[in-house]
């Protein structure tokens, strides 16, 4: 019997905890013949508020992991009475994900060195500049640029309206 790629449901944000505890009981139990690769798929995201910048991961399908396995009833019993899973889906006879999808969220994975910015920031906001020569100046987001890390800031400057561009970590919400 050849593996395949089986889609289990989990508790959600227990994915990584899951994956733990399936990896260590096969081990246990003589079953990491029949287990292949467990993925829980993600990306890298980069949070940024006010000053600070913080990275986490963003789970693609919150309450999946996928399992490469050789499926028979006594896998199907193994991973169904692991703590924290609920089921496999497609029921009591799951069925096998293709090897298209499987190669496509492979390189959804792999894809990332660059991560995604992610900001509060939206236009129309009132915000107050932190940093830079327009300090504590007060304006609205007119734009708001992701892939850039920066905003575009009307701020009255002698009674005009005048764009001013800067980076997420200068401006504050109001």
């Amino acid at each position: 019997m050849s593996m395949k790629w089986y889609v289990v449901h989990t508790y959600s944000g227990f994915e990584d905890k899951v994956k733990l505890t399936i990896e260590e009981k096969a081990k246990l139990k003589g079953f990491d013949h029949k287990i292949g690769r467990i993925l829980v798929p993600k990306e890298k995201l980069i949070l940024l508020k006010g000053k600070t910048k913080r990275e986490t991961d963003k789970k693609f399908y919150p309450g999946y992991i996928i399992v490469e396995m050789e499926l028979d009833d006594e896998m199907w019993l193994f991973i169904k009475n692991t703590m924290k899973v609920t089921g496999f889906v497609g029921g009591l006879k799951p069925v096998p994900v293709s090897d298209d999808e499987i190669e496509l969220i492979i390189q959804q994975i792999e894809k990332g060195p660059t991560p995604a910015i992610q900001s509060q920031f939206n236009k129309n906001d009132h915000v107050k500049i932190i940093d830079g020569p327009f300090n504590n100046f007060v304006g609205i987001i007119d734009e708001v640029d992701m892939d850039h890390g920066r905003v575009k800031v009307m701020v009255s400057i002698f009674g005009r309206q005048t764009p001013v561009e800067l980076s997420f970590n200068q401006v504050e919400k109001n």
